[in-house]
């Protein structure tokens, strides 16, 4: 009797100093199907993989986050679209796993914290409200329009303004000492050679180029250089293609150089990349036009696409373009253009080579608008987009 309440005691004693440490020293989630589950606050314990990367044993889940395994495919582009609603939100990501030296390589089993609140981005496409039926009107030449009720867009966000391509006929160096940029010169962390949000930079130039504590840069980097047109028949490049990738503010100066913290980064921001005086974007509102189901008249003069925004081949809404039309041409920031594509039918089958005649006609592929005029091009945003846009479409009035 004496032995069994002994070791009731023990054993009492014994889950109370288990309790006690499983408060004062909680052990990892080891169990990999509970790191997807896992919430702020809780610590997990990452299972050992091959990476190149020195990624973190442990993890505790910070507040407005959840934790990811990287799967076999992933990309940082492609989980921004999946858990932010937007592929160009991608550095928020890899400013919270700032182990990963370069965004372009993650592997199967890396540990991704990830903020658990999406990216509104505004869309034609998908308005907060439900439109009334479509109403249609035939057109005089047999047509269909599609009309439905007016919608205005902020074509034109901050976002977008840190991203925007556009093209200098010059050349890139000659265009960057035009406008009086600096470079950036070194980076604080050595470890990384992509720079994202809330990184240290230090540039070319300070008080002796006039820079001052809290002055604010755009970074521009040269996306492609000596651009072609997509017509075969216009031989002579077209200029290089600088891109805007992120906004920095400086935060100390010295004679010679300054120092600058990245405030926002859309794409990685490497040394050698140049910076110019940051201008507050307009703030645009677009109204789109109608739809058009059928051939749409092109006006004269057309332009055609040349340029994608990262040269992706395939672009959908909210894409920046660039178009070889310019100011020079008539074209004002906020205009609205049609975007189509020509397609030739071949004759009815049976007929003479002679004398088939192939058909011709251009179909309707969506909307964009102006936001930035070079004398011989310009940007466009894609408002509305029926289908992939190519190098080589046109847009009309």
């Amino acid at each position: 009797m004496l032995q069994r309440r002994w070791l009731s005691v023990f054993s009492a004693v014994s889950c109370f100093a288990l309790a006690l440490a499983a408060q004062e020293d909680p052990k990892p989630v080891a169990d990999p199907a509970a790191i997807m589950e896992a919430r702020p606050g809780e610590t997990v314990k990452i299972p050992e993989h091959w990476s190149r990367w020195a990624y973190p044993q442990e993890v505790t889940l910070p507040e407005k986050s959840q934790l990811y395994l990287v799967v076999k495919g992933d990309t940082l582009w492609d989980l921004g679209q999946r858990f932010l609603g937007n592929p160009f939100a991608w550095p928020q990501i890899w400013e919270q796993n700032k182990w990963i030296k370069d965004p372009h390589w993650i592997y199967p089993g890396d540990p991704l914290v990830i903020p658990v609140e999406k990216q509104v981005i505004a869309s034609a496409t998908s308005p907060a409200t439900e439109p009334p039926p479509e109403v249609s009107r035939l057109r005089p030449d047999g047509g269909k329009t599609i009309t439905r009720p007016i919608q205005t867009e902020y074509a034109f966000t901050f976002q977008d303004f840190i991203q925007l391509p556009y093209l200098v006929p010059q050349g890139a160096e000659a265009h960057f000492q035009t406008i009086g940029a600096l470079r950036i010169a070194e980076r604080r962390m050595q470890d990384r050679t992509f720079l994202g949000d809330g990184e240290v930079i230090y540039l070319s130039g300070g008080s002796d180029r006039g820079v001052k504590v809290g002055d604010r840069f755009v970074v521009l980097k040269v996306a492609q250089r000596k651009l072609n047109h997509p017509d075969p028949a216009q031989k002579d490049a077209m200029g290089d293609v600088v891109q805007q990738v992120g906004v920095v503010r400086v935060t100390q100066v010295n004679p010679a150089g300054s120092v600058a913290i990245i405030e926002k980064s859309m794409d990685s921001i490497e040394v050698g990349y140049h910076v110019a005086p940051f201008v507050e974007p307009a703030n645009l509102v677009a109204t789109l036009r109608a739809d058009i189901n059928g051939a749409v008249p092109i006006q004269e003069p057309s332009a055609r696409i040349i340029f994608a925004r990262d040269n992706h081949e395939h672009t959908a809404n909210g894409e920046m373009l660039i178009i070889d039309r310019g100011s020079k041409d008539g074209l004002k920031v906020g205009e609205v253009l049609l975007c189509a594509r020509r397609q030739t039918w071949e004759g009815r089958a049976g007929e003479s080579a002679k004398d088939r005649v192939d058909e011709t006609t251009t179909f309707y592929i969506g909307q964009v608008v102006v936001v930035r005029t070079e004398e011989s091009s310009a940007t466009v945003r894609i408002l509305r987009a029926t289908q992939e846009m190519l190098a080589g479409d046109i847009l009309t009035r």
